[in-house]
Formats: structure tokens, sequence, C-alpha cells
């Protein structure tokens, strides 16, 4: 497998065009073969690395994975304004990972009011906010 071995050894150079051409076509989404799914997620992986963020973006209309990838690279980056706005746009990937980032930084209100706007009915954002309340704090 010596695509594998030169797609490795880019990536440890950080030579991220390289890495991405190489996994990428030996890379499919929900593919029956799981080294090809796992490659996907390789891929998807590199490119946040990357920080080929407008890639992520443009396939995350379609793929879970790039999805998944881009929210948590948005948090990583501390791009609260992107995932909100992800969140307004309906993502609810990008909901629960704003919600989680906000109530770890102690803004549970902030946090509630997130949920309030993009998500009211949305019991697992509820359930990520009750997580981080104390039983002595009273935080709705």
């Amino acid at each position: 497998m010596e695509w594998f071995e030169q797609a490795r050894t880019a990536e440890l150079r950080r030579d991220w065009d390289a890495a991405i051409a190489l996994v990428s076509a030996h890379a499919e989404c929900y593919s029956t073969d799981p080294c090809r799914h796992d490659n996907h997620l390789w891929h998807m992986d590199l490119l946040a690395r990357a920080e080929r963020l407008s890639e992520l973006t443009e396939r995350a209309l379609t793929d879970v994975h790039a999805r998944r990838r881009l929210n948590t690279s948005l948090r990583e980056r501390g791009m609260e304004a992107a995932l909100r706005n992800r969140a307004k746009d309906g993502d609810r990937g990008a909901l629960y990972v704003l919600v989680q980032l906000l109530c770890e930084t102690s803004r549970a209100q902030e946090a509630h009011r997130v949920v309030q706007a993009f998500g009211p009915n949305d019991q697992y954002a509820h359930q990520i906010m009750a997580r981080f309340r104390s039983p002595s704090s009273g935080a709705q």
C-alpha cells in the first residue's frame, strides 16, 4: 500500500495538497469497504487541518462527515460567529457544538438564549445544557 505511506509522509511534512490528493483518491463516504470509509474520514480531517474551511463548508451541504468536521474545526478555531450562523441556518450539529462551547466557558445564559432562538424544542440541546447545570446554581 505505497500510496498510504506516501500520504502519511506528506501529512507529517504538512504537505496538505499531496496528502489530500493521495487520500481522496482512496476515499468514499459510506463505502461498504471500511478502509475507503476510514479514508473518507481521514480526508475530511486533512481538509480541516489544511484550513480548507471553504471546501469543508461546500462538502458539508451533502456530507455529514464534512459537516461534523467543519463544526469541530470552527470550535477549535474559536469561530463562534460561524457556528452561530450555521446553527441559525438549521445545522443541528453546529447548535450542539456551540451550546457545549458556551456551557464549558461558563456562559450558560447565552447558551440558553441560543437554544431558545435556534432550537427551542430540541431535546438534545436542552440535555447538553442540563449536563452543565449544577444542582445549587438554579440555572434554567
